[in-house]
């Protein structure tokens, strides 16, 4: 019995544990200007016309690849369709090579890179996502693909968003949510060789870290934890890991990533300033859920 006892009390410690390491401590703050520099640096020269002879850059193909292999665009076409957003206004945020820029008529891309310009034929604006340079309530829908998590304010991208487009307008968020910590290092795509002793380790454990069991140990404890926050008092803040990211070498997808960020932290987000989430459970619902559907769908409300 006194093992018993023993060995659940280690169980609970243990939980209690890889809560307490995978609990989202960060919150938005202002980056550095070298973390801006280096930011725009990156995806100018990841979105940089190719040198004679050569083809894309890898960081576009894979984009492009990454988007068809998904569909990421009959799914925004299905979306924009459902709510009769034809021929209604909508902007793109962090809009890169311009993959979606047919999907409506009236159109406009916003992106950091100003070398991301070659990609279009509709209407492209240069900045910031956490300073849009438009006026409030423009916009009737706005949507952003893979982006949020290589802002290292996202909060206040999600502000912004908010803000520029119209009350009862439409956001259609698509981040890669949960973003992996040991993307930066490319674990998963270099052979053991390339790592000393700790590195392997690190490499054997992916595995096992990205087991259901494993991500069920902290995911649902954190969101009851957040869940509990949320409703105590509104509005609640954005919380998210912070990551380090690769801008020297890009071993494989979101080596760029700066936030990871669970997706049921941004539903609570939304509903906690009355916004309706178009493909969510409730709150406590959505706490178990083992995430189906990566996209939000946002009816926002001002008033």
């Amino acid at each position: 019995m006194r093992w018993l006892f023993r060995s659940s009390a280690a169980a609970v410690l243990v939980v209690a544990l890889v809560v307490a390491v995978h609990f989202p401590y960060a919150t938005d703050s202002e980056p550095s200007r070298e973390e801006v520099r280096r930011t725009i640096a990156f995806y100018n020269q990841a979105y940089a016309a190719p040198q004679a002879g050569k083809d894309e850059d890898i960081y576009v193909k894979t984009a492009e690849e990454a988007a068809k292999g998904i569909r990421v665009k009959e799914d925004l076409q299905d979306f924009i369709r459902l709510h009769g957003l034809q021929n209604k206004k909508a902007l793109d945020v962090g809009a890169g090579q311009g993959y979606l820029q047919d999907v409506v008529d009236d159109y406009t891309a916003l992106d950091i890179s100003p070398t991301a310009k070659r990609f279009y034929h509709k209407p492209f604006v240069l900045g910031s996502a956490t300073a849009m340079p438009f006026p409030d309530n423009q916009f009737d829908v706005v949507w952003s693909i893979w982006v949020l998590e290589h802002i290292p304010n996202p909060e206040q991208a999600l502000r912004e968003m908010r803000r520029v487009v119209k009350n009862g307008g439409m956001l259609y968020l698509f981040p890669a949510w949960s973003a992996a910590t040991w993307a930066g290092d490319g674990y998963p795509a270099r052979p053991y060789s390339d790592f000393p002793l700790p590195g392997k380790l690190v490499r054997a454990s992916i595995p096992i870290r990205s087991s259901l069991p494993f991500l069920g140990m902290y995911t649902i404890p954190v969101r009851l934890m957040r869940l509990a926050a949320y409703e105590a008092a509104w509005p609640t803040r954005l919380r998210y890991r912070r990551l380090t990211p690769n801008f020297e070498r890009y071993w494989m997808p979101d080596s760029d990533a700066v936030s990871s960020i669970d997706r049921y932290e941004g539903q609570l987000w939304f509903a906690s300033r009355g916004d309706e989430c178009l493909n969510c459970r409730s709150a406590w619902n959505s706490a178990f859920d083992r995430v189906r559907d990566a996209r939000l769908m946002i009816r926002v409300h001002k008033d």
